[in-house]
């Protein structure tokens, strides 16, 4: 399940990096500090949500 995972947290991390950093440029945080934590936001927010999903779809 580890390799199902993996394969889940490179896609997920990159759409949630890219959806937090488009949700920081909407308020107005347009300086490349709040992009940086953002981005990683979202890969640290995918570390979980891709083990829930791959245990789902193993499951």
């Amino acid at each position: 399940m580890f390799r199902l995972a993996a394969v889940i947290y490179i896609l997920l991390g990159a759409t949630l990096a890219g959806i937090f950093i488009i949700a920081a440029l909407t308020v107005g945080m347009d300086t490349a500090q709040p992009i940086i934590y953002a981005a990683v936001a979202g890969f640290i927010v995918a570390l979980p949500v891709s083990w829930v999903v791959a245990k789902q779809i193993r499951g």
